[in-house]
């Protein structure tokens, strides 16, 4: 008796039909083609407006002579172009004294918010990778002390600074601007999604050392999140107001915006010059060192911000 062999095709099981996905044409748009919104076009194109109109304004206004400015159209340009006179007169103005506040700015920024992006580097990778007592109190602080504003605090740092004998020095603008809040706790959230725990782990049972560690293998990893924090405390370092206010009286160690507010007021003293061309030329070439910063440092800045968005 024989027995029938079943053939391939029979003892192969039969899959299921794949599921025929319906049209979606006329209920939405795919993720490559978002539906428009045209509530949200029209408050984009305010916050463009409200961005772009004053720096066109000033840079406009800062080819204008100290007449033209009060005898032409704000949005426009005078009947002449006297953009490198008021540069040059604005750097010689005075002993070129507008180069001092501009060296001084940039050391005020170099140690103040170098050091704050130092620091928070260091701090925020220990709190990420690290676990010891008191971890979830030192989280609180930072917080906490994220919440405070800086104004806040310039008067009780007078105090203290003045009892140190501080006051009027470079020292009394640089030391406060060693402690960036957001910039630890960006760092921290930064390092624990950037540097995995594993490739620390293998380092170590490389034999490398903890500082090794650090600067050999997170140290990379962290680029982005170091230059969004070195960014956001150069800003905030840049055009710091309030503290080197209450803090110097010295215009020799005035930084930018300290010196082109005295320059703007001067109009109101007795017998003052009224220099409001300078004023404005001066703005100008404070926010050139920022834009060229962000625009250098797009590419770190923007992945920086991304981080941690999208879980994998």
């Amino acid at each position: 008796m024989t027995t029938a062999t079943p053939s391939p095709a029979a003892a192969t099981p039969r899959r299921a039909p794949a599921p025929r996905l319906r049209s979606t044409r006329g209920r939405g748009r795919s993720v490559d083609r978002p539906r428009r919104s045209a509530l949200l076009t029209v408050l984009t194109g305010i916050v463009l407006l409200y961005s772009l109109v004053p720096l066109a304004w000033l840079v406009i206004n800062a080819t204008k002579t100290q007449g033209d400015l009060f005898s032409s159209f704000g949005l426009w340009f005078g009947d002449s172009f006297a953009l490198l006179t008021n540069i040059g007169q604005t750097l010689t103005y005075d002993d070129a004294i507008f180069v001092r506040w501009f060296l001084n700015t940039v050391l005020y920024v170099a140690l103040g918010a170098g050091g704050a992006t130092a620091l928070a580097v260091i701090g925020g990778y220990g709190l990420a990778k690290f676990t010891f007592p008191g971890k979830r109190g030192v989280f609180a602080v930072v917080i906490g002390a994220v919440a405070v504003p800086g104004t806040a605090l310039a008067v009780p740092t007078f105090l203290m600074f003045s009892q140190l004998g501080l006051t009027n020095t470079p020292w009394s603008v640089i030391i406060p601007s060693l402690i960036s809040p957001f910039g630890l706790y960006l760092m921290w959230t930064f390092a624990a999604e950037a540097v995995p725990t594993e490739l620390l782990e293998a380092a170590r049972i490389d034999g490398a050392t903890e500082a090794r560690t650090f600067a050999q293998v997170s140290l990379p990893l962290l680029a982005p999140g170091i230059v969004t924090v070195l960014l956001f405390t150069m800003v905030a370092t840049w055009n710091n107001y309030f503290l080197p206010l209450i803090m110097l009286k010295d215009p020799d160690w005035y930084p930018l915006t300290l010196g082109l507010n005295a320059w703007n007021a001067q109009a109101a003293t007795a017998g003052g010059e009224a220099i409001f061309h300078l004023v404005i030329t001066g703005s100008v070439l404070t926010i050139v060192p920022l834009v060229v910063a962000f625009l250098f440092l797009q590419r770190y800045w923007q992945s920086g911000l991304a981080a941690g968005s999208v879980k994998e």
